[in-house]
């Protein structure tokens, strides 16, 4: 038998690289990926084929055993068959990445966060530049998506689709909240402004549940690396703290206060291995204190306004249908 193409013959989309050592189990449906002829080069079954692994072999080098509806039976190795879930996965005819698309005519929103923003910068520090994209409407309406952000590493760069980053904002997640009242704002189009001018409906609540979370689970990252390595990131325990003293102002003030103000000079204390752990941990269990009167006092509502939030996404959206439609 000898594997060809043969004219007319299904065109199948190959699979993404195996692993030369995953061994695929008995009862895993595959697809063939070759023509079968005999000696005499008289086709005996076409590609494109589905039929189901009954033995599978004990190492890459040797061949599976395949039965078709048919109830035959034939050997393949590896690179001749295709699992069928992944040959029939969207992911395989995709005309393109949505990824690979430029995006960046869609940004609605590109903003300064980071040390930068908090007033914590130094000669070394990166501009870590956020913001938002709000895509055309056929994207939306493709079988293939949109990303919901777009990063560039090496530029500092992250830009989060609109629905994603008013469902981060929603939740309170400390990052978007400070793209939101970030003095250093670099470009903001018409849908932006209105969005900065509304951000007061995303502050609940919730920022202590939220803002808590986080520093519970760096908390948790520090006290290991103490374990483990007898060390500590100070910039990671500068953040710790920051970020509880910001949780406390928003609950009191209603507003969310990307510059330290007050504390810059203890914050970088920390980052400069100026103060014990000893002193810190005091700071933070007393930061935590006043996070839960903060709480118990605070004006903010139990939730944030999701039913703004929803009319402003739909609103948006109409909008790129019109001009998808133009």
């Amino acid at each position: 038998m000898t594997a060809e193409a043969a004219p007319g013959s299904i065109s199948i989309m190959q699979e993404k690289p195996h692993h030369p050592h995953l061994i695929l189990p008995a009862g895993t449906q595959v697809v063939t990926l070759i023509e079968q002829r005999n000696n005499q080069g008289e086709g005996l079954r076409r590609k494109g084929s589905v039929g189901k692994i009954i033995k599978s072999p004990t190492d890459s080098t040797h061949a599976y055993q395949v039965q078709f509806p048919d109830g035959t039976q034939d050997s393949f190795y590896r690179q001749e068959i295709a699992i069928r879930k992944q040959v029939q996965s969207l992911n395989f005819d995709r005309p393109a990445d949505p990824n690979d698309y430029d995006l960046h005519p869609y940004i609605i929103y590109k903003c300064i966060v980071g040390s930068r923003a908090f007033g914590l910068d130094n000669q070394d520090s990166d501009t870590d530049m956020r913001g938002i994209y709000l895509p055309p409407a056929t994207m939306h309406w493709s079988l293939y998506g949109l990303p919901e952000q777009i990063e560039h590493d090496e530029t500092q760069e992250c830009y989060w689709e609109l629905q994603k980053f008013l469902i981060l904002a929603l939740k309170a997640n400390p990052n978007i909240t400070e793209c939101l009242y970030t003095p250093l704002v670099e470009y903001a189009d018409d849908t932006a402004k209105e969005l900065l001018s509304e951000r007061h409906r995303f502050l609940s609540k919730l920022v202590y549940q939220t803002y808590n979370g986080y520093a519970m689970s760096q908390f948790k990252k520090l006290e290991q690396d103490l374990r483990t390595t007898g060390g500590l990131k100070w910039k990671h325990v500068m953040h710790l703290i920051r970020l509880l003293a910001s949780g406390i102002t928003i609950l009191q003030e209603g507003h969310v206060p990307v510059e330290v103000g007050k504390h810059r000079d203890k914050l970088l204390a920390i980052r400069n291995g100026d103060m014990s752990w000893d002193e810190v941990n005091e700071w933070r269990l007393s930061l935590h204190k006043q996070f839960d009167e903060a709480h118990e006092a605070s004006k903010l509502p139990e939730r944030p306004d999701y039913e703004w939030a929803n009319d402003f996404l739909i609103r948006c959206r109409k909008k790129m249908v019109e001009e998808t439609s133009r």
